[in-house]
Order: structure tokens, then C-alpha cells, then sequence
């Protein structure tokens, strides 16, 4: 219990993000099939019922998937609520966030009974209520809920964005599907078009629920940048407008459909499986603000603009390390263990990971901090520069993969001072603290993306699947690093700190999407397209590299 409770904040941010994906893709899923693909059927032919089994099944999958996730979020919460509080298991359930969690996965769980027991005989409208309940009791679950002024149209917002999300980014599976399986202009133009309108109508919602809830949760421009609420807001408004430049391509590439009936429409697929992954990062960014309270609420403890300003005035980096043995931890397990010789008795303990404490820091842990993220910060660098020549065809950069091997030790030895190999607390216990927990993960997909893109480049895998392991794990890398935070006791740095990380994530999804859009467009028919993206992800890992080399914290 004691290890659920150490994980439990990093643990709901992950669910949640999984809620939310999984909910989307249900409920987008049920309203292409009502509102897209039913109407036109009939005018698919063959095509049209092997595009609406997928989609159903798609739907009923997605369902299931939000069933367990929603129960797995019930009782991740009960069971911390029942071993930090005075309360029963059955007192917890009738907690609002349990009754309103059970009714989302009621409604969830009926929906994806119907469609597996019906399958094509599904009758739309049961369903369409079923979402229309799931989406409601969702929305019970958002600050809105919470709040004490204008809690009612916060209310009727928040429904109306998670409706929009649902019917443009939860839809695209299902138009993903769609376009792949029927072959003619004339098909891609009808799906084309209505899907077009339909994402049209997410957008709107999507835009304005978002202004509204950014006068009622953030308030005004300071907050906007000096709250951790706020900086999450930044981002997904920077991923929501990468999809609707993709959107905008593939609405232009319907429209000159019309006209040229012979135009190629794969970069209309792969355009739409870029919306689908960026999509995913926005959901996981939209749970890491329920881990925040809204800005507005925030009116100590804000970052001011030129604190920012100063912050990331550009330094020399630092790359001389100061001595383990002047860390603030081991020098006072140092001082606790000569204490005890003195009085022959066993040592204390300095700090015990997951504990619920901050382990102590001083300027040495800050510097020690700097170095890491400088001299990876030079790692990445030379990945960009080398990456960018072997586009400019120098064959022998291609081995540039290499070097993530190389950065991937320097972070497993040097990231966590305090644990294994360096530090005194050991290997498994460590992993009770969240921070060295997300730290080994993104140590393992730096070595695992390292050695699929070396084997990529040199031609020794020659699977399919293998070439998109790097930009997959790229992108997943960087959604991982929108839920990372780090265990500091002041609000300030701990935000200045994650100014900087947010662009880094930012940019690990863009380098991640762009390599897949490399990989998957083909040159002859989409040459500008091809090209951009070729160029983009290297020019991401360089500016990766000179933010990191420019990484403060004081």
C-alpha cells in the first residue's frame, strides 16, 4: 500500500492520459458511425461494411479499453483514499469522483455490450445516448466540478471540449480506416468531405470552450506563463495547432480531389496517423493538468517574466562536475554515519525513497544537476549535426544512432546521485521515488531507439515494423516527458524547470512525427512534404541539443 500511495500521482496522470485517449476513441468512434459513415454506407458497396465491421470494432475495443481504465481510476483512488483517510471502502465509493467514475464506466461498458452482441445490427441512437451519459459523467470529473463560482458553464465548456476532441481526434481512426479501404475519387471525396465538416465542428467546439475556459481557469497573461497550469495549456495549444495545419493539408488535398480525380491521396493517410499520435500527446497533456490546480486559483508563487527572462539568458554551459561527496545527501548520510560511530549505534538513514519527504539540495545538487543536462545537451547536439549530414548524404554519420547508446549510460550512472551505482540507496529501492522511476524509463527507450536506428541505418534490420521503432519511441519519449516531474520544495524553480522541459517534449514529438512522416510519404508523389520532414526531425534533436546545453537551475 505504502509503494501505491509513493506512486499514486504519476500513476493517475498515466491513467488518466489512457482515460482520455480511450475515451475518445470510443465516443468519436460511435459518432462516425452515426453521423459519417451510416448515411453513406450503402453508397460504398463491399468496401463500406468491411469499413463499418472495423469501426465498430474499433468503438467496442475502445470501450472495453475505457471500462478498465475507469475502474483501474476508481480503485487507484479508493485505495489511497482508504489508507491516508479515516474512511471505508463503501464510504470512498460515494465520494463524487467514485460515483461519477462507475457511471462513465457503466455507460462505457453497455456500449461495448451492444456493439459486440450487435455488431452491424447496432441500432445508433441507444448508443449515441450511451455516449452522451459517458461524456456528461466525464465531465463531472474535470475542475468545473469543483469549482465555486460559474461552476455551471464551466461545466457546459468542459462538455462541450471533450465533445470535440471525441468527434474530430477520436474520429480519426475511424477515417484512417475508411480511406484505406475504399479505392476510388469518388469514395475519398465523400468520406473526405464529411469527415472534413465533422472536424470542422470539433474544431469550433474545441476553440471555443478553449477561450472560455482560459478566462475562467487561467484569467489573465501573467499566469498564463508563471503557473505550471498554464504552461500545459501553452502546450497543447502548440500541438493543437500542428493538427490543424495537418487538418488544413488534408482538407486542401480533398478539395483538389474535385478537380483531379487521378490526385494521390497517401498523403492523406499518413497525414491523418500523424494527427492520431499527436492527438494522444494532447490527451496525456490535457491529465497532467487535472495534477494542477487552475491558474487562476494561483496568485502566490508565480513566475515573473523577467525571472524567465534571466532564467534562459544564454551561458557558457557548465561541464566540470563537482564531487559526489559534496552533494547534499551524501553529505549528510556522511554526517548521520560518523554520529553514529561515535555512539556505536546503527546509522540513520538520510532519506527513504518514496517517504513522501524532498531529498535535501544545495548548490553542489544544482551543479551536479547543470553538468548532466549540458553535457547531454552536447550528446544530442552531435546526434542533430551528424543526423543532418547523413541526410546530406555523408554515409558515414550514419552511425550517428551510436551515440545514444553513449548518452543513455552517461544518464543511468549520473542521473540520480543518490541511488545505485553511485549513491547508497539501492537499485529496486530507488524505484519507489517517481523521479528516478521516469528517469530508468527514458534511460531504456534512449538505448532501445538507439540500437533499432543503428540497425535501421546499416541496413541489418531489414523488417518494416523496425524502421518505425525510433520515431515512435521519439514521440513517446517526448508525451513521457510532459507528465515528468521533478521533486523540488520550491514552486518557482520547480516551474522555471519545467519552462524548459515542455519545449524539449515539444520538440521530441515533433522530431518523432516528422521521421515518420520520412519513412511513410513517398518521395516521388510528395516531394515538398518529404523534404520538409526529412530536414525537420534533425534540426529538432540541434535545437534539443542547444536548449539543453543552455539548462539552468539557479
Amino acid at each position: 500500500m505504502s509503494l501505491l500511495i509513493d506512486l499514486f500521482g504519476y500513476l493517475s496522470i498515466v491513467i488518466h492520459g489512457l482515460t482520455i485517449t480511450a475515451q475518445s476513441m470510443a465516443l468519436g468512434s460511435v459518432l462516425f458511425l452515426a453521423l459519417l459513415l451510416r448515411p453513406i454506407v450503402a453508397h460504398l458497396g463491399s468496401a463500406g461494411q468491411a469499413i463499418e465491421r472495423t469501426c465498430i470494432a474499433i468503438a467496442a475495443w475502445s470501450a472495453l479499453a475505457l471500462v478498465l481504465c475507469e475502474t483501474a481510476t476508481v480503485a487507484l483512488q479508493t485505495a489511497v483514499l482508504v489508507g491516508t483517510v479515516d474512511l471505508t471502502i463503501a464510504d470512498a465509493l460515494h465520494a463524487n469522483f467514485a460515483v461519477a467514475g462507475l457511471v462513465k464506466a457503466t455507460a462505457a461498458a453497455l456500449i461495448a455490450l451492444t456493439l459486440f452482441a450487435l455488431g452491424q445490427r447496432a441500432p445508433m441512437t441507444p448508443l449515441v445516448a450511451l455516449a452522451a451519459i459517458e461524456l456528461a459523467a466525464a465531465t463531472l470529473t474535470t475542475h468545473a466540478a469543483a469549482r465555486l463560482d460559474h461552476r455551471t458553464p464551466l461545466l457546459l465548456v468542459g462538455f462541450l471540449h471533450q465533445f470535440g476532441a471525441a468527434i474530430w481526434i477520436g474520429g480519426i481512426p475511424c477515417f484512417l480506416v475508411a480511406i484505406n479501404r475504399v479505392e476510388n475519387a469518388q469514395s475519398w471525396r465523400m468520406i473526405g468531405a464529411r469527415f472534413s465538416r465533422m472536424s470542422m465542428a470539433g474544431v469550433a467546439c474545441i476553440v471555443v470552450s478553449g477561450l472560455t475556459m482560459s478566462i475562467g481557469y487561467i484569467g489573465d497573461w501573467e499566469a498564463f506563463y508563471g503557473t505550471a497550469y498554464g504552461v500545459m495549456v501553452g502546450a497543447k495549444i502548440a500541438m493543437f495547432l500542428m493538427l490543424l495545419a495537418l487538418g488544413g493539408g488534408n482538407f486542401l488535398l480533398i478539395e483538389r480531389l474535385r478537380a483531379r480525380p487521378a490526385t494521390p491521396v497517401i498523403r492523406l493517410r499518413r497525414y491523418a496517423e500523424v494527427e492520431i499520435g499527436i492527438g494522444v500527446a494532447i490527451f496525456f497533456a490535457a491529465a497532467s493538468l487535472t495534477s494542477v490546480p487552475p491558474a487562476i486559483d494561483l496568485t502566490q508563487d508565480r513566475v515573473t517574466w523577467p525571472e524567465i527572462v534571466e532564467r534562459n539568458t544564454p551561458q557558457w554551459p557548465r561541464l566540470a562536475s563537482p564531487g559526489h561527496d559534496t552533494l547534499a545527501l551524501p553529505a549528510l548520510q556522511a554526517k548521520l554515519d560518523a554520529e553514529a560511530a561515535r555512539h556505536s549505534a546503527a546509522p540513520q538513514v538520510a532519506f527513504v525513497p518514496g517517504s513522501g519527504d524532498l531529498p535535501p539540495r544545495n548548490a553542489a545538487d544544482i551543479a551536479w544537476s547543470e553538468y548532466n543536462h549540458h553535457w547531454s545537451g552536447l550528446f544530442v547536439l552531435a546526434i542533430g549535426v551528424l543526423s543532418l549530414l547523413n541526410a546530406a548524404g555523408l554515409r558515414w554519420a550514419r552511425h550517428w544512432p551510436l551515440l545514444f547508446l553513449g548518452l543513455a549510460a552517461f544518464l543511468f550512472v549520473r542521473s540520480d546521485p543518490e541511488v545505485w551505482p553511485l549513491g547508497e540507496i539501492g537499485f529496486f529501492a530507488s524505484f519507489r521515488d517517481v523521479e528516478v522511476l521516469q528517469h530508468r524509463v527514458f534511460v531504456v527507450l534512449i538505448a532501445a531507439f538507439a540500437i533499432f536506428e543503428w540497425r535501421v541505418r546499416t541496413g541489418r534490420a531489414v523488417k518494416p515494423w523496425a524502421r518505425l521503432v525510433f520515431p515512435l519511441l521519439c514521440a513517446g519519449g517526448g508525451v513521457l516527458l510532459l507528465t515528468h516531474s521533478h521533486a523540488i520544495a520550491n514552486l518557482k524553480d520547480q516551474l522555471l524547470i519545467e519552462l524548459t522541459h515542455t519545449p524539449l517534449a515539444l520538440c521530441g514529438i515533433v522530431a518523432g512525427w516528422a521521421r515518420w512522416l520520412e519513412l511513410r510519404l513517398d518521395p516521388a508523389t510528395n516531394r515538398i512534404a518529404w523534404r520538409v520532414a526529412r530536414w525537420l526531425w534533425p534540426l529538432c534533436f540541434v535545437l534539443v541539443g542547444l536548449m539543453l546545453l543552455n539548462y539552468r537551475e539557479a
